[in-house]
């Protein structure tokens, strides 16, 4: 379903697909480097067409533009890498998506659509906080990934939703900004009027799925959603102004079934389909 090649990116595009695979900074179990290629090669057992969304990912116009050439002994390298690519879409008028890789990934992509819309929001989904000020001494880490956000954006403008790990710290900074919010329906129609029609980064760990139904990642966490209650999610989120997406942690080879791949994929055509309904395209 996703374009493996980069032969497409010079026709005109919406949405840029950049792989990122990158985890060289994963604290527990690797592999998320492989997630993008796996995410494509699961995309073709999908169908195009979102019943939930009532939309077609062939009425969608996106490039994949391959992976990313990432140095894994260098994580400042690979973060310049990110962003520089990130940079160009925005400056093409085209929106990011990644394709992780470890959420650290997310970081540099957010910085450069920070530099467009300075008003920028994000909503992340994820099992675990990712507000540590450093991991082992490491302050860029996929553990401290939303807390060198929030230095960039603001505690303000960050809405973390999924959330079941993290330190004392993490949960009482997490407290005092405000930024934590439920799936109940109640607090997605709060989260909904809180985005407004500002800009949206929308960032999903995919550990913020239950391991039941996603053990392909690093560090799994059990009380997570399913897919209906993902899908319930970017319904509430239906014509938000999304700016920026990413998808990050599938560690491919925990997973020998091969179905958190197809769901990591179905994401990515939802959220694909999210972000062109978005941009008045519906």
């Amino acid at each position: 379903m996703f374009d493996r090649t980069e032969c497409v990116i010079h026709e005109p595009h919406a949405i840029r697909v950049l792989g990122a695979p990158f985890d060289g900074t994963v604290s527990f179990r690797p592999g998320a480097r492989f997630g993008p290629d796996a995410i494509r090669a699961a995309s073709d057992g999908l169908e195009t067409w979102s019943p939930v969304l009532d939309a077609d990912l062939e009425d969608v116009r996106y490039a994949d533009a391959g992976d990313l050439d990432l140095p894994m002994g260098d994580v400042q390298a690979a973060l310049t890498i990110i962003r520089e690519a990130a940079r160009c879409a925005v400056h093409e008028d085209a929106i990011p998506f990644l394709l992780g890789g470890e959420h650290l990934v997310s970081l540099p992509a957010i910085e450069a659509v920070h530099e467009r819309h300075p008003d920028l929001v994000v909503v992340q989904l994820d099992a675990h906080a990712d507000q540590r000020d450093d991991y082992l001494g490491l302050r860029l880490s996929h553990a401290c990934v939303m807390r060198r956000v929030a230095e960039v954006i603001g505690f303000d403008r960050m809405r973390q939703i999924g959330i079941r790990s993290g330190t004392r710290e993490e949960y009482a900074l997490m407290r005092d900004h405000g930024t934590l919010t439920t799936f109940r329906e109640q607090d997605l129609g709060a989260l909904r009027a809180w985005v407004g029609q500002r800009p949206l980064y929308l960032s999903v760990d995919l550990d913020v799925f239950d391991p039941s139904c996603f053990p392909g990642t690093g560090t799994p966490e059990p009380g997570g959603i399913d897919w209906w209650t993902f899908q319930r999610f970017l319904q509430s989120m239906a014509g938000c102004r999304i700016v920026g997406l990413d998808v990050v942690e599938l560690a491919p080879q925990l997973d020998a079934s091969g179905c958190s791949s197809v769901l990591a994929a179905k994401c990515v055509r939802e959220m694909l389909l999210c972000a062109w309904m978005g941009a008045g395209h519906a």
